[in-house]
């Protein structure tokens, strides 16, 4: 975290790539240091998120291990969490990228992001997960189902390639947001900073 809040503070460069560089390049994709909380949490990730969204469209990609959330419908909403609290953070258009998919196709997520009752019966079929987690957990699935409404996603597989098309063209939709959306309420952030700039002078 040093390291990130040092580079973050110090170096402009690692957030804006050349100038000359920007029209040869249709995407670029900026791997993020460090475990989700550190980036998404700390001064240098709102730095580094903001100054990439202040030089053109920005695009969250959350990668979900999708053997995992198969194995256990407590981890699948455990991520869903994540990606929501990244969303509502940054502000930013947000793609949820099942990976492994060479593995465990990512169905069954789909099917838990689109039938609120599918996802109640995977909850069933895992008994030794009840109690006050599973409780929670069947609780905000019902608070997360308007969340997934508005939401991109998309699996893939790192390893054979499968699905990468798909991974582009649902960035390419998340761009369109950050146009109508975040543009917008960048614009309203800017213009309520300068009234109470106004207010206090």
């Amino acid at each position: 975290i040093h390291i990130l809040e040092k580079r973050a503070f110090g170096h402009d460069t690692t957030t804006t790539p050349d100038n000359h560089k920007k029209e040869r390049l249709d995407y670029i994709v900026v791997d993020t240091p460090g475990q989700i909380e550190a980036f998404t949490w700390s001064a240098s990730g709102t730095i580094m998120s903001e100054g990439l969204a202040s030089s053109f469209p920005t695009v969250l990609a959350f990668v979900v291990d999708t053997p995992r959330c198969a194995a256990s419908p407590n981890t699948f909403m455990s991520n869903m969490l994540y990606a929501c609290s990244m969303l509502y953070r940054t502000r930013l258009p947000l793609v949820i990228v099942f990976n492994k998919t060479d593995v465990v196709p990512h169905d069954f997520a789909k099917e838990w992001m689109t039938d609120y009752e599918a996802f109640q019966e995977a909850l069933d079929d895992h008994s030794s997960e009840s109690g006050y987690y599973g409780s929670l957990t069947r609780s905000l699935s019902l608070v997360l189902d308007e969340f997934y409404c508005n939401l991109h996603h998309c699996g893939v597989s790192a390893a054979t390639g499968d699905g990468m098309e798909d991974f582009w063209n649902a960035v390419d939709a998340a761009s369109k947001d950050f146009v109508t959306d975040y543009l917008p309420d960048l614009q309203n952030r800017i213009e309520e900073q300068k009234a109470k700039k106004r207010a206090i002078a």
